[in-house]
């Protein structure tokens, strides 16, 4: 390993000795003329060597590393004879390596031996011979009509398919399904899949690849047993399987240890970030390229999908905290434990947090992000987050090994930005996620029309004539990436507007479309101007469907829109 800050040690005839090592660039072996590791502890038997040490968290030297909030890669090696029999000696096979955070609060937890649980586990799924699949089952909570605290939940991974399982979702459902629901799985954002999984949009619990069970605070539980929590749930598990191997079966999942002495409060997860789509792509060739996501948590009353767009200048804080927060608890509420995510490409993840303008103390961060080891950190004291406040998660990515776009997507090999925090007393709001404006992201390669109106997704671009025919995907491939270029783009992006889409609990409602009288699915975009900070515009997004070749005017107060859809009679439409 090169470059690493190493600690050798072991116990040669009863006596015991440690020192400070590194590696340079070239992997050799060196002393440390500054010695900052302290032996505490040694034991050694027939079977065993075990020594316990310590050292300051920075050292100021140049040959250790600084250990900080950030995932540490642990490395590890041992010879069967001492350093002093034939010097060093080499480890051979008998080494290792694991991601750790040796700064992540313990917490303390209550035995959970004697309590009640129930299993979320998918049954023999065929794992499909390719790179990413993303698998859906619904489940009914066993625990009904009396409310009770889920205190723990540990993930129960397939032996042998800790590689192959990359993460779970839990989603809370719509209360009006039945158990006509439970009867099988299906492959996830799939044409096929069936109706109901629509109605699942509430992550209540998260795990990726590396993590370990998750225990609540002794204060905090997750409430299952009350009509307002989730009765069916859904169960995403992401399969990464880069070999394309076949013939895989799984049968993994989650427990859900809970208990009837119930805590204080109700737990809550908001997914904060950039939404996953193609609006978020990173060049090829970059050692670094910086994507930002924006969280207003600011929703909308009643049913209504909403977006904000920040106009982002030389501020980073454009827009605040607003209805769901400031209604239900103007006091704000209390984040106790963030996960970070991204994929392949991912290298650095920060969630920033402003109040009042001014950036406070990073919310939580991951400067040496490992895509195989992503786990809640549990924050060192509960963070306040009020009306007023806003959240960017802030990710860093390299593609120097790329030679195309990197595109936001499911795939491990596409990307994320995404932050999900665990936060009580819960509230009525589950996602708050930012997309950047694609039309200036095109113009920067020089994308002058596209066609209208757009009939196909990715769109296919008009002009100029280089591009011409082609989708934007392919246009911005088609495009000579230099580092310069990237840089530049990069700029760009950090500076473009975004829309940022909040989303409530009760998923039911914001999510479903309404029904003029069925057909093909048509998209009205109301616009209206609010009483917002400078360089701010929210959007009121409604998707409504209609019989083709028919026609419908939605006309509100001029002061409110200012202009008319279509052609017609109809002055209002009842949402």
């Amino acid at each position: 390993m090169a470059s690493a800050d190493i600690v050798v040690g072991g116990v040669e005839r009863g006596q015991p000795y440690l020192q400070d090592y590194f590696t340079d660039e070239n992997r050799v072996l060196k002393k440390d003329p500054q010695q900052d590791y302290h032996l505490e502890y040694a034991m050694e038997n027939s079977t065993h060597t075990i020594l316990a040490f310590s050292r300051e968290l920075h050292t100021c030297d140049t040959n250790d590393k600084s250990i900080t909030e950030s995932t540490v890669r642990v490395i590890w090696a041992y010879h069967h004879k001492d350093m002093g029999e034939a010097g060093k000696n080499y480890h051979g096979s008998n080494r290792g390596t694991k991601s750790l955070r040796l700064l992540n609060p313990e917490r303390e937890e209550v035995s959970s031996a004697s309590l009640p649980y129930f299993d979320l586990t998918n049954k023999d799924v065929p794992v499909p011979d390719k790179d990413t699949t993303y698998w859906c089952q619904m489940f009914k909570i066993p625990v009904q009509h009396e409310k009770h605290h889920v205190t723990k939940v540990e993930p129960l991974i397939q032996k042998g398919h800790e590689n192959l399982v990359h993460h779970i979702l839990l989603y809370q459902c719509s209360s009006n399904l039945n158990d006509s629901v439970l009867d099988y799985g299906h492959e996830c954002y799939h044409p096929n899949m069936p109706d109901s999984f629509l109605t699942c949009e509430t992550v209540i619990f998260a795990w990726a690849i590396g993590g370990e069970g998750f225990t609540y605070p002794p204060h905090v539980g997750l409430s299952i047993g009350t009509a307002a929590d989730p009765l069916f749930v859904l169960m995403e598990v992401h399969y990464d399987n880069p070999s394309f191997t076949e013939g895989l079966i799984d049968n993994s999942g989650l427990r859900l240890i809970y208990t009837p002495v119930l805590r204080k409060y109700d737990a809550g997860v908001i997914e904060a970030g950039l939404w996953v789509s193609l609006f978020h792509n990173i060049p090829p060739g970059m050692p670094e390229f910086v994507s930002e996501g924006h969280c207003t948590l600011e929703c909308l009353e009643e049913t209504v999908l909403h977006y904000i767009t920040l106009h982002l200048g030389p501020l980073m804080m454009s827009v605040s905290l607003g209805q769901a927060l400031g209604a239900e608890r103007p006091a704000g509420i209390q984040v106790f434990a963030v996960l970070l995510h991204a994929h392949l490409a991912g290298r650095a993840i920060r969630m920033r947090h402003f109040h009042n303008g001014e950036e406070q103390k990073l919310l939580a961060y991951d400067d040496e992000f490992d895509f195989n080891f992503q786990e809640f950190q549990y924050l060192k004291e509960e963070r306040t987050i009020l009306p007023g406040d806003n959240l960017v998660t802030e990710c860093h990515y390299s593609t120097v090994d790329r030679i195309r776009m990197t595109w936001g997507g499911l795939s491990t090999r596409n990307e994320m930005c995404l932050s999900y925090l665990l936060y009580y007393p819960r509230i009525n709001l589950t996602r708050c996620a930012s997309i950047p404006d694609i039309m200036e992201q095109l113009q920067f390669i020089g994308v002058k029309e596209i066609y209208r109106p757009v009939r196909t997704w990715p769109f296919i671009i008009k002009s100029p004539k280089q591009y011409k025919n082609l989708s934007f995907m392919d246009a911005m491939n088609k495009f000579k990436w230099s580092r310069s270029e990237g840089l530049s783009y990069n700029q760009l992006v950090l500076k473009l507007p975004v829309n940022v889409r909040c989303s409530k609990t009760d998923n039911a409602e914001w999510s479903k479309y309404f029904t003029i009288s069925g057909g093909m699915e048509r998209k009205i975009l109301l616009h209206r101007m609010l009483s917002l900070p400078p360089h701010i515009t929210m959007y009121y997004w409604i998707t409504a469907y209609w019989k083709q070749n028919s026609s419908i005017q939605v006309e509100f107060p001029a002061e409110a829109l200012g202009w008319k859809l279509g052609d017609g009679e109809k002055r209002g439409l009842d949402i």
